[in-house]
């Protein structure tokens, strides 16, 4: 009698744990939607943003996640997906619900994945809206994020919600708290500066020198600048993304370039090309045939050896703070001279992803570290005005160089479409 009673009382306290650990949250998305979800979620679908939900949540809490739009990160992001590939065990036989901006996802197949919850990027929700009603129809709960507005409000709120729904509101809540101290920190520096904004213009450079991409206005690059104090030459023309005209930036002459790139850049012979295992020799190499374009010679950051390249995927993640500390510190060396936006990057990692990449992610032209000492940029600028004349001489005596790259119009086609959404 005494066994039984003991053990009726074990029971109960496990349904009592259980209970307490598993409840209907209101969770409260980036759009102000409040969204009851079962929490901690066993069965996440993921849009978007997959090393940021590793971030707030844990490699652990990866397993939990049964579906995501794959070509998105295996094939526009295809060094960090190896790199994860290697740790996360789930992540090669991973659930595929398709290409919502390129219209190839599947409401079936997400269904049959029988998720607790599907997160969406805001952009992502704009886009299946009338899909919306049959995830309610289904009791599947839809939640959205946001890291493309390049917001600390989103950012953090977006991470704080990953936290909610698997139960890691700790961890989750002291990233974004990093995050949001670290973007604090960078404008103090520049308030402190007291100086005029410097203009900047930044281009995806995924179609190489001869023709120009996507620039960007109000947010991803376009955001970044204007937190860190940068006047963003391309605001005025541009909406979110997309290509200015060639004579604005020679009549704007920014002060600092910044061309980003990424791993797919490599199946272009002069694309720009960033990130994991992509040599600093080669990010070099392609970097400074942009400088060849017409006129680029006389804008004052080819002049004065401001042009840099950075890793296009350090965008609308919390990694970004890297990336905006080495944007705020190209405009201004001397507020940023004790700031390593390398070791920014590489600490995240260590800290909060089980991956740690090595590559290329921030350079400057010419410079063999992240950037320019004092004295390398003398040296650089010197050399950069000797042969302004040579390497314009070079670019016309040689017909190829200005010629497009002899790449297939299939190859053209998938490269236009992945710029659209990188």
């Amino acid at each position: 009698m005494k066994n039984w009673i003991c053990g009726i009382a074990a029971v109960g306290m496990m349904l009592t744990t259980l209970t307490a650990q598993a409840e209907v949250k209101t969770i409260n998305d980036v759009l102000g939607r409040d969204v009851k979800v079962d929490v901690p979620a066993k069965r996440v679908v993921l849009g978007f943003y997959y090393p940021d939900y590793i971030a707030a949540t844990g490699a652990e809490n990866f397993g939990q996640v049964v579906g995501i739009s794959r070509e998105f990160w295996e094939k526009f992001n295809p060094g960090s997906w190896e790199l994860y590939n290697q740790k996360l065990p789930n992540l090669q036989s991973i659930g595929d619900i398709g290409n919502i901006d390129r219209g190839t996802f599947s409401f079936e197949k997400t269904l049959a994945m029988k998720p607790d919850v599907v997160i969406l990027a805001k952009q992502q929700y704009d886009t299946l809206k009338a899909e919306i009603p049959r995830f309610e129809a289904a009791n599947i709960p839809v939640v959205v994020v946001d890291y493309n507005d390049q917001t600390v409000k989103n950012h953090v709120k977006s991470t704080e919600i990953f936290g909610q729904l698997t139960g890691s509101e700790q961890r989750a809540s002291q990233v974004a708290q990093e995050y949001a101290d670290g973007i604090a920190d960078i404008q103090k520096r520049v308030q402190a500066a007291q100086s005029p904004k410097p203009k900047i213009y930044i281009e995806f450079g995924d179609k190489g020198p001869k023709e120009h991409s996507f620039t960007f206005g109000k947010n991803m690059w376009g955001a970044i600048a204007d937190i860190v104090g940068g006047d963003n030459i391309s605001k005025p023309f541009i909406e979110d993304w997309g290509v200015i005209n060639p004579e604005q930036v020679l009549v704007s002459k920014p002060d600092v370039i910044m061309i980003s790139g990424t791993e797919v850049g490599m199946k272009q012979p002069n694309a720009m090309a960033m990130g994991i295992d992509i040599s600093a020799d080669e990010a070099q190499r392609r970097l400074k045939g942009f400088t060849t374009r017409n006129g680029w010679e006389n804008l004052p950051a080819v002049k004065n050896n401001r042009v840099y390249g950075i890793y296009h995927t350090t965008s609308r993640s919390l990694s970004d703070l890297a990336a905006a500390q080495f944007m705020a510190k190209a405009l201004y060396p001397k507020a940023f001279a004790d700031v390593n936006p390398e070791k920014t990057y590489m600490d995240f990692h260590e800290k909060y992803l089980p991956v740690k990449p090595n590559g290329t992610f921030f350079i400057q032209l010419g410079c063999g570290e992240i950037v320019c000492d004092d004295s390398a940029k003398d040296d650089a600028k010197d050399q950069a005005n000797n042969n302004a004349d040579s390497s314009t001489a070079v670019t016309q005596a040689d017909p190829a160089a200005n010629t497009s790259e002899n790449v297939s119009w299939f190859t053209k086609l998938m490269n236009w479409f992945s710029g659209l959404f990188a």
